[in-house]
């Protein structure tokens, strides 16, 4: 399929939508502690979606092969890579790691992120990953600029995550976005720097580190969803939705980045 670019009245659009995703993210977040089921998240993300008029893009996702999608939020916890499902018996602990997978559609446009979030005190280890993950996502961000290939992207973001002894998830990849939640190109998290296809201004992408504590071998669950990593290893998850122009990256899910080439802290 052809690779939509964006203009900037369609980019801004975008941000707008992003906005929105960002902030039902943000207060899902603070709603994680110990005790706290993951079903209950997936509520809480329903209700403001509901307040803000705006479309879940997971509710009844359907892509080939699989059941439609029963949430708007996905919930990854420890083991978990993607997709998993939000359950009432799957309730958070001390020391838990949680990727939060939320999306949404305003003005006919999707905006797409996720963050992995500490439960409580967690160990080094655990922290670490989260760490090297978010920052695995910085480093792709700033690889999306105007004449760099999306391998360049992809060889950034393996580049971070593999310094420090953890692997970059192959089976599951970043995807441009825009009036479709996954369109052309995909967007890898690994490759060879400067290969790949050459990004352009309007291109508006989501880049999403998945990233291993172990191996990067996945096992999909019999409920068709739910990812996990095969040795049972921990796993971190990042994404932004990114628009490229022509004095750089814009992070339109990230409030603090105000013009193009800013970057911030998640």
């Amino acid at each position: 399929m052809r690779i939509q670019l964006k203009s900037l009245d369609e980019i801004h659009r975008m941000r707008e939508a992003a906005l929105v995703a960002r902030s039902i993210l943000d207060e899902v977040t603070a709603a994680v502690k110990p005790g706290v089921s993951t079903l209950e998240l997936d509520r809480l993300a329903a209700k403001l979606i509901a307040k803000h008029r705006v479309e879940s893009a997971f509710l009844g996702y359907q892509p080939p092969g699989c059941p439609p999608y029963p949430g708007v939020l996905c919930t990854a916890v420890n083991e978990v890579i993607v997709h998993g499902i939000p359950r009432k018996d799957e309730i958070l602990k001390d020391g838990d790691i949680i990727g939060l997978d939320f999306g949404i559609f305003k003005h006919g446009f999707c905006a797409d992120t996720a963050r992995t979030v500490t439960v409580g005190q967690v160990s080094p280890e655990r922290r670490l990953l989260v760490d090297t993950t978010r920052e695995s996502l910085d480093q792709g961000i700033a690889a999306c600029t105007v004449g760099s290939r999306i391998g360049d992207v992809g060889s950034a973001i393996q580049k971070r995550a593999e310094s420090e002894g953890f692997s970059v998830v192959r089976t599951f990849v970043g995807h441009g976005i825009g009036r479709r939640m996954h369109e052309d190109p995909a967007v890898p998290n690994f490759g060879d720097p400067g290969s790949g296809k050459r990004i352009k201004r309007g291109l508006v992408i989501a880049v999403e580190p998945m990233v291993n504590a172990g191996a990067p071998d996945v096992e999909v669950l019999d409920d068709e969803w739910t990812a996990v990593t095969k040795d049972r290893s921990l796993s971190a998850h990042f994404e932004h939705t990114i628009a490229i122009l022509d004095d750089g990256p814009w992070v339109l899910t990230r409030p603090s980045s105000t013009r193009p080439g800013e970057l911030g802290t998640d």
